[in-house]
C-alpha cells in the first residue's frame, strides 16, 4: 500500500491546502494528514477543531486520514510506516526551507519528501493571510471550503 503524508498546522485549512491532499490522494492509496501540535503557538482553532475541519473538508477523497503529530515527523512517519512526505511549495522561498527540512529528514530516517508546486490560484495563499483579511472584514470565502469559513466566521465574531 502507497502511503504519504501531508503535514502542517492547518489554523485554518485552506483551498491551496485540500488542491495539495487531493493530488496526493491520487497518487498515493493513503494519506495522512499530520496536524502539527506546537504548545508554543497559540492557534486561532485548537487541534481538535483542525483535525474536525480536515476530515469534513476531506471526506470525500475517501483515502485521508487525519490526525494529530508532537515531535518529529519522520517519527510520526516511522510509527505508521510512511516513506513520503508530499509537501506543496509556493514560491522560491518555500524552497529554500522546505530543501532544507527534507534532507534532514532523509538523513534521519530515509523519509523522502516529493515537493508539489501549488496552483497558481493559490500560490499566494497561507492561513495566517486568510485569518488577517477574515479579521479586517475581507471576503475570503473563495479561499476555504464552506464549513471552514462558516468556522472561522463564527470564531472572529466570538473575539
Amino acid at each position: 500500500m502507497r502511503r504519504a503524508v501531508c503535514p502542517g498546522s492547518f489554523d485554518p485549512i485552506t483551498n491551496g491546502h485540500l488542491d495539495i491532499i487531493g493530488r496526493a490522494s491520487k497518487l498515493y492509496d493513503v494519506v495522512h494528514v499530520a496536524v502539527m501540535i506546537n504548545p508554543a503557538k497559540k492557534g486561532l482553532f485548537t487541534v481538535e477543531e483542525r483535525i474536525e475541519l480536515i476530515r469534513e473538508a476531506t471526506a470525500d477523497l475517501g483515502n485521508v486520514e487525519v490526525e494529530s503529530f508532537h515531535g518529529l515527523l519522520v517519527d510520526f512517519c516511522k510509527q505508521r510506516d510512511i516513506p513520503a512526505i508530499v509537501k506543496g511549495l509556493r514560491a522560491v522561498s518555500d524552497f529554500d526551507y522546505e530543501l532544507q527540512m527534507a534532507q534532514m529528514n532523509h538523513g534521519l530516517s530515509g523519509v523522502e519528501t516529493l515537493f508539489v508546486p501549488t496552483n497558481p490560484t493559490y500560490s499566494f495563499l497561507s492561513s495566517s493571510l486568510v485569518k488577517e483579511v477574515a479579521a479586517w472584514g475581507g471576503d475570503v470565502s473563495h479561499l476555504l471550503p464552506p464549513v471552514v469559513l462558516e468556522r472561522l466566521v463564527e470564531r472572529l465574531r466570538q473575539k
